[in-house]
């Protein structure tokens, strides 16, 4: 494992989408996220194009880190897919990296920000996210069934006056 300097001057926080280079990302991902080791570049890039802000973390030409969020800018957001390489890891690149999602101007004015993590609890902690109970619920994208009793959904088309 290379030794990275803890002289962080170089290293550069980048809030463009058109930035990500997205098999540096899957490379990122394979290294440090279990849970997105697998996820494929035409995925990614439509899950980038609907995340805003999305941060990239720079050791000169390497991608070194990777967040994004979602926003309504005022009341909810989530933050997705926080990930530092692991040779940066316990250097604050993280933290800092967490704290500019969230100084986005999509971010930094919003009552509520959620964030979901497996084992990173005391790091999310650190920076104040607190844990929450009672948000527990997730649906798994699957046909809902259709009860004949509840009424059903009308869709209504925009059409020309007439």
């Amino acid at each position: 494992m290379k030794a990275i300097s803890t002289d962080h001057h170089h290293i550069l926080f980048d809030d463009s989408r058109s930035k990500v280079d997205l098999n540096q990302l899957q490379t990122l991902f394979k290294a440090a996220a279990f849970w997105a080791k697998d996820r494929n570049p035409e995925d990614l890039k439509i899950a980038i194009a609907n995340s805003e802000p999305v941060v990239t973390v720079w050791d000169y030409e390497k991608m070194i880190g990777f967040a994004r969020a979602t926003s309504d800018g005022i009341y909810r957001a989530t933050i997705w897919d926080v990930v530092i390489h692991p040779n940066y890891q316990g250097s604050g690149l993280g933290r800092k990296l967490v704290q500019t999602v969230l100084s986005h101007p999509k971010m930094c004015r919003v009552e509520r920000v959620y964030l979901m993590t497996t084992y990173q609890q005391k790091f999310y902690e650190h920076i104040g996210f607190e844990y929450n109970s009672t948000t527990t619920m997730v649906l798994n994208n699957q046909p809902l069934e259709i009860n004949p009793q509840q009424p059903q959904l009308i869709t209504v088309s925009a059409s020309q006056p007439t």
